[in-house]
C-alpha cells in the first residue's frame, strides 16, 4: 500500500480542484458519494467534512496574504463542501473569509457558522451578531452560536430572537476545552439546541464519555473541532507507516485517518479541521469519501495510537 505523508499526499491536485481529487481516487468517487449528515432538528442534509478557521484564517489585508487561504475557500466549495465555521474573536478571520466568499461569488452557497464571542451585555452580541452579517453580506446567518460557553443566559435569547425573526436559521452553543465539559452537560440538559460545537479527536476522547450520547438522546447536531488536537496527533504519529488495514476503510494518509474516526462516531454531524493550506484541504475532504471504520476498528485504532506513547 502506499502511505503518503500529510504534505505528499495530493501535493500535484493543490491547485486543480475537485476534477483531480475525483480522478485521484476515481473508483472511490463513482460508488460511494461524498458522506453527508442530517442536522436532527431539521432534517437538513450537509456535507461531514467542513472547514474551520481559528488561527488559520487569521491573515493580513494584501492580495499575497490571502491568497493561500482564497484558493482553500475556492476549492472547499469546488470540493462540494459546504459548512464553513468561524468566530468574531478569530483575529481577522471573519472579515477575510466573507471578503474572499464574496469576491468568488459563494457566500449564499456556503453554510456560515459564527458565533457570538464577548464578555460584554446582550447588545454587545447584538452589535456582534449585526457585524457578522455584514461582513460576509448575508442577511441571514445559518448557526449562530455562544462561543465557549461564555454569557449563556445572556446571548442565547439573542440568536433565538434571530431565528424567531428569520435572519439566523439554527442555535448552538460551543466549547474546545475538556474543563468546561461539565458545564457544557448543564447547558445540554437544560436548553434547547440545533447545535452543540466541542472538541474530539483519536487523542482526546473525554467528549465519548457523556457528551455525544447525550447530544443523541436530544437530538443535537454535533460539530467538532480540533480533530487533530491542535496538531498533536500528528507529532504523535511522526516517522510511524499507516497501518497496512487502514485500507480497509479508504484510508490513504495520516489526516484521513484521524478525520474518518471522527467521523465514523454516530453522534457527529460534521467535522471541522480548520487549516490555511490548499493540500490540507484536499486531503481533509477526501476523508469523506469512502468507508468508515465500523466500531470494531474504531477501537482497533485507538489501541493502536495509545500504544504510540
Amino acid at each position: 500500500m502506499l502511505t503518503l505523508s500529510r504534505r505528499d499526499a495530493l501535493k500535484a491536485a493543490a491547485g486543480a480542484g475537485a476534477a483531480l481529487l475525483l480522478h485521484r481516487t476515481p473508483a472511490l468517487a463513482q460508488s460511494r458519494p461524498f458522506l453527508t449528515r442530517a442536522i436532527p432538528s431539521s432534517g437538513e442534509v450537509i456535507p461531514a467534512v467542513g472547514l474551520g478557521s481559528a488561527r488559520t484564517f487569521n491573515v493580513g489585508a494584501s492580495r499575497s496574504e490571502r491568497a493561500a487561504v482564497k484558493d482553500v475557500l475556492r476549492l472547499f466549495s469546488e470540493l462540494g463542501g459546504t459548512f464553513f465555521d468561524t468566530a468574531p474573536t478569530y483575529g481577522t478571520s471573519e472579515g477575510v473569509a466573507g471578503a474572499l466568499v464574496q469576491e468568488l461569488g459563494i457566500q449564499d452557497e456556503l453554510f456560515f457558522a459564527t458565533k457570538i464571542s464577548t464578555r460584554g451585555g446582550a447588545s454587545a452580541g447584538v452589535r456582534q451578531q449585526e457585524a457578522s452579517m455584514r461582513s460576509w453580506g448575508r442577511a441571514v446567518i445559518d448557526l449562530n452560536q455562544v462561543h465557549n460557553l461564555r454569557g449563556v443566559e445572556t446571548h442565547l435569547p439573542t440568536i433565538r430572537r434571530a431565528k424567531e425573526e428569520g435572519r439566523t436559521r439554527y442555535v448552538g452553543v460551543t466549547t474546545s476545552s475538556i474543563r468546561q465539559y461539565e458545564y457544557l452537560e448543564q447547558v445540554m440538559r437544560a436548553e434547547d439546541l440545533d447545535f452543540v460545537q466541542l472538541n474530539y479527536s483519536l487523542g482526546e476522547r473525554q467528549a465519548a464519555e457523556r457528551l455525544l450520547q447525550l447530544a443523541q438522546d436530544r437530538g443535537f447536531a454535533v460539530i467538532v473541532n480540533e480533530p487533530y488536537n491542535v496538531g498533536r496527533l500528528f507529532r504523535a504519529v511522526r516517522g510511524q507507516e499507516l497501518p497496512v488495514w487502514a485500507a480497509d476503510f479508504d484510508c490513504e494518509t495520516w489526516g484521513q485517518f484521524f478525520l474518518k474516526y471522527v467521523l465514523a462516531h454516530p453522534a457527529v454531524t460534521v467535522v471541522i479541521p480548520a487549516t490555511s493550506d490548499p493540500e490540507h484541504l484536499i486531503d481533509n475532504m477526501a476523508a469523506g469519501l469512502g468507508r468508515l471504520p465500523d466500531e470494531g476498528t474504531r477501537r482497533r485504532m485507538e489501541r493502536f495510537f495509545d500504544g504510540l506513547s
